[in-house]
């Protein structure tokens, strides 16, 4: 199915984009060339890299590759916007400025469609996972990220690989409700923003869920290589209406 030619937004988040998945960036690159051509906005929430080290890492190729396909979305007039994951919270202002794109923090309120729309990640309220929680809040300080950084790029990537290495560990041994979002903290995410209406990513694993009157969006994680393929974005149509795809493009319940 073919977008509507005046699609107001689109949303992605966790690609996870690295060398390693070639597939996976053959879908974002078309994804950018065809499909946020057609839109108004791209809103892109989080883990877009399976990891950041620092805006300094923008002179690697692919990285240079992802900026310029940004940045040809954006030189086309959509507007794009970026919420921080937990895999790439080191972007900042240099990459941003590469790629045209606008640094947003969370939670952000979007007015879209006649309607106001909270966007966060997702981490920040899988409150149960306490492990997490202790490191996120240690490691979003920004005077943890200053030091972070003056590292030597080779090392902050050294220390990033053996994070990831004891986060694998970890999810080894963590329940799929513990590292999902809490109710509790949903609830209270609404309850701050006023909204009715909530679209996030970060837990893979994408669906609709309605309760009291709200909406919440969860994005999905992006693997074309797996079976079944795993993939797509939300898009808001300009009567306002939110419809969830996959990654051929097809509207998916």
């Amino acid at each position: 199915m073919t977008l509507p030619a005046r699609t107001l937004a689109l949303f992605i988040s966790d690609l996870h984009l690295q060398e390693a998945y070639p597939r996976t960036l053959d879908a974002f690159f078309a994804f950018m060339e065809e499909r946020a051509m057609a839109a108004r906005a791209l809103y892109i929430l989080g883990d877009l890299f399976e990891y950041w080290a620092g805006d300094d890492d923008l002179d690697a190729p692919l990285h240079r590759r992802i900026a310029a396909s940004i940045r040809a979305v954006s030189d086309a007039g959509i507007a794009v916007y970026w919420i921080a994951g937990n895999r790439d919270f080191l972007v900042g202002q240099a990459f941003a400025d590469a790629a045209g794109m606008q640094l947003l923090g969370e939670p952000h309120i979007a007015e879209i469609g006649g309607q106001n729309i909270a966007l966060v990640h997702g981490d920040a309220q899988c409150t149960d996972d306490l492990k997490y929680m202790a490191f996120r809040q240690q490691v979003r300080q920004p005077a943890w990220q200053a030091q972070f950084l003056t590292m030597p790029l080779a090392q902050r990537k050294a220390i990033i690989a053996n994070l990831r290495e004891g986060s694998k560990e970890a999810h080894s041994t963590k329940t799929m409700e513990i590292m999902d979002v809490t109710p509790q903290a949903i609830d209270a995410l609404f309850a701050a923003t006023g909204t009715k209406v909530l679209i996030h990513g970060h837990t893979h694993r994408p669906a609709l869920h309605e309760r009291d009157g709200k909406r919440r969006y969860v994005l999905p994680d992006w693997e074309p290589d797996a079976e079944p393929p795993r993939g797509g974005w939300i898009a808001i149509g300009e009567g306002g209406a939110i419809t969830r795809h996959d990654l051929d493009g097809k509207v998916i319940g």
